[in-house]
């Protein structure tokens, strides 16, 4: 590379030179000589750029760590060689990195100063574009949040800008019968009847736009094929001030309610014309007339009333429900209009019914039916469908106003129920689904409203839920799962794992004390299935009762085998689920199948969750009673996870609670899972109870739960769950290499 002559020998050149620092000591952007990845020399933009205090400054640097990574800035390289190479100039937008740290994006062009020979280095203009950047992110932020709004607009909505279309959304399109994007750049005449409504819609609007008023009146506008449609319109301008910027219209339509009131006065007509003709011609006959006509109406009144109304509450019932539901439905596909179904279920009325009998149970029903009846229109429909439940169909009424309405009757039906001098309170939980989306005719609705209504009752209930797709895949696989479920047992495709649990001594002893049995299912096609999904379809469908008897017995069995085949002497941990909990024989159950299998009742742990527990606690109370009287143990399972009262955890039978693995996986990271843990042993240690933290992986979180106090633990740190072969090997393993530096009766690790 040559070298340039010396400016002073050539005062012409030395002139250029001169304006050339000039040039660059003012330029608006950022310039830079690099050479080998080197900052050769460069302008004071540039220095400002990159936060360097000066051009000089930066003489030297490496280009590299102007970039927010080296991988980044050798890719860009790449990228950029071809273009370079061949003589042209490379122009990118690029994130980099200021002397701060700060990242920033700019624009750069790049040029090589002999494309023949690259290693004379490139020349390089940088602009900073953050503050564009940030203005176009923002920008686009609000694009998408209008978008959004028109989109799921449930009215049509139009820009106007000369009565011309400058952008509409979805809804109004299909108000007016026009494809998606049909409508763009067309003249507002295209829903007009004629020219001179077009002309007087334009007249009737302009006074009230210009003075920044609202503009808002019903008119009879025509679809693309030329049906006339009502709508009710509102319009405003966008800028009062300067009318051409155009004017936003919201539209709905109201044909319906148009037609309704017109038959109405038709048929009022129609009535008062055959009464009078009727009077007129009949006039001496007509006490009689009235007579039998009052008979027959009683008869018949009586008659559709036993068939078609509810005999406790007066609400239709299912019959007559599903006449009006299938002829509100065949409105609203019709008119293309929303309708809601919303199913009511109370939470626990079986327990007003069992503890107080059926008078007052009967009598809280009829006043909650007077209650959902004066909280809904003249148009809806709400019935019976049997013992507690109730349906509501909802004609006109979109995901809004159904949530509305839901959050209406949950106030309503929380509210007491004066009986016999006392207050009765219930819950409701309630499922909604809406129309088409969710089905199209009543029957699929129904399904899908049942199905929402028992996913409120699952997440907590006295709630509502709205049905979603995911629901309807998760109830086919429910079904699924449940089909091949029953089948599972006898075809040996249900085993059990067990997983090792640890007392922890002094001076980090560790000494296995039992196992728990974990339920696992392999299905030929479906593969391994996860005990969370097939657990609650066996509850739900009562299947868990067999399968938690096998459970029960292979886990006992399998104990005994272990006895025979040298292992110390262990607990064996059994799941029980809450159905399994509440079934009646459930003591004699468990005492049954120890006798069988030979096993002490003592070696049998049975954990059941805080749910199981509370949902009836005084039943859970005598359950729990005659199981510690058989000497079976007991504990509570996931502990800190549900909704324990201390008044009534001091009244169960239990020995042990179970700290749930969500609050030891963050022990060594959250203070607020240290805090409940801590607080967990502390309280069982009070109440006499013994502690075990469920998923303990690591040492740090051993070594917290040692320290306060935790008598057992079980998790990955110590073994995965395994097969019964493996879990004996485990245990034997462990004997044999400790058996020497203690005890074989002590089993320390």
């Amino acid at each position: 590379m040559s070298h340039a002559p010396d400016a002073s020998d050539n005062p012409v050149l030395d002139q250029v030179v001169r304006e050339l620092d000039v040039i660059l000591a003012n330029a608006g952007v950022g310039v830079v000589f690099v050479k080998a990845r080197t900052l050769v020399r460069c302008n004071q933009r540039y220095a400002d750029i990159y936060g360097f205090a000066s051009p000089e400054a930066a003489v030297g640097r490496s280009s590299l760590e102007l970039y927010r990574t080296e991988a980044e800035a050798r890719e860009l390289g790449r990228r950029a060689y071809p273009v370079l190479a061949a003589g042209e100039t490379f122009r990118v937008e690029q994130l980099m990195r200021r002397q701060n740290g700060e990242l920033f994006w700019t624009h750069l062009t790049g040029r090589l100063i002999n494309p023949d020979d690259p290693a004379e280095g490139s020349i390089w203009i940088v602009d900073d574009i953050q503050d564009r950047k940030e203005a176009d992110a923002t920008l686009a932020d609000l694009h998408a949040e209008q978008q959004l709004i028109l989109d799921h607009a449930m009215v049509g909505i139009v820009f106007l800008r000369g009565r011309r279309v400058t952008r509409c959304n979805r809804a109004f399109e299909q108000l007016f019968g026009y494809d998606p994007g049909e409508l763009d750049g067309a003249l507002s005449r295209a829903w007009y009847l004629n020219d001179e409504d077009w002309k007087a819609a334009g007249d009737l609007c302009y006074e009230p736009l210009s003075r920044g008023e609202s503009f808002h009146a019903e008119m009879l506008l025509g679809r693309k094929d030329g049906t006339p449609v009502w709508c009710e319109v509102r319009s405003k301008a966008i800028d009062r001030s300067d009318l051409s910027r155009g004017s936003i219209w919201i539209t709905q339509d109201i044909t319906a309610r148009k037609q309704a009131e017109l038959e109405l006065v038709q048929a009022k007509a129609q009535l008062e014309a055959l009464v009078a003709q009727r009077t007129l011609e009949l006039s001496q006959t007509v006490a009689e007339l009235e007579l039998k006509m009052a008979q027959q109406q009683a008869a018949e009144a009586r008659a559709e009333r036993l068939a078609l109304f509810d005999g406790l509450t007066g609400l239709p019932n299912r019959h007559l429900l599903a006449d009006r539901a299938s002829q509100a439905i065949d409105i609203a596909r019709r008119s293309d209009e929303p309708l809601a179904v919303l199913f009511l279920d109370l939470d626990h009325f079986k327990n007003v019914n069992d503890t107080l009998g059926h008078r007052v149970g009967d009598s809280l029903l009829t006043q909650l039916a007077a209650r959902l009846r004066g909280a809904v229109r003249e148009q809806d429909t709400v019935a019976r469908m049997g013992g507690d439940e109730f349906v509501l169909v909802l004609p006109l009424t979109d995901i809004a106003g159904a949530a509305h309405l839901a959050t209406k009757l949950m106030t309503l039906a929380s509210a007491p129920f004066p009986v016999d001098g006392q207050e009765l309170m219930v819950t409701p939980s309630m499922g909604i689904a809406m129309f088409p989306t969710d089905g199209d005719d009543f029957e699929a609705l129904c399904k899908c409203a049942d199905a929402a209504m028992y996913r409120a009752k699952r997440d907590g209930r006295n709630a509502y839920r709205f049905f979603t797709s995911e629901m309807q895949a998760q109830s086919a696989r429910a079904l699924q799962l449940e089909n091949a479920l029953r089948r599972a047992l006898e075809r040996q495709q249900l085993s059990l794992h067990y997983q090792p649990q640890f007392a922890l001594g002094e001076d980090d002893a560790r000494c296995i004390i039992g196992a728990e049995a974990l339920l696992r299912w392999h299905h030929p096609d479906l593969g391994w299935v996860s005990p969370a999904e097939f657990i609650p379809v066996a509850e739900a469908s009562g299947l868990i009762l067999p399968i938690g008897e096998w459970v029960l017995r292979e886990a006992l069995t399998q104990l005994r085998r272990w006895d025979a085949a040298g292992l110390p002497p262990l607990t064996m941990a059994v799941n029980l689920s809450a159905v399994q909990f509440r079934h009646d024989d459930l003591p004699e159950l468990v005492g049954r199948v120890l006798d069988e299998v030979g096993m002490p009742a003592e070696r049998l742990e049975l954990e059941l969750t805080e749910g199981a527990a509370m949902d009836n606690p005084s039943v859970a109370i005598t359950v729990m009673n005659e199981l510690h009287a058989r000497g079976v143990q007991l504990s509570i399972d996931d502990f800190g996870t549900g909704y324990s009262s201390l008044a009534y955890l001091k009244k169960f039978r239990v020995g042990k609670l179970k700290i749930d693995q969500s609050f030891v996986r963050d022990l060594t990271e959250d203070a607020e899972d240290r805090a409940i843990v801590d607080a967990v042993i502390r309280m069982a240690a009070a109440l006499g109870l013994q502690t075990l933290a469920e998923g303990v992986e690591t040492e740090g979180q051993l070594a917290f739960l040692r320290h306060q106090g935790c008598q057992a633990v079980q998790g990955f740190l110590f073994s995965r769950p395994l097969t019964a072969q493996a879990f004996a090997e485990f245990v034997l393993a462990q004997v044999a290499a400790t058996s020497a530096a203690a005890p074989l009766s002590a089993y320390a690790l």
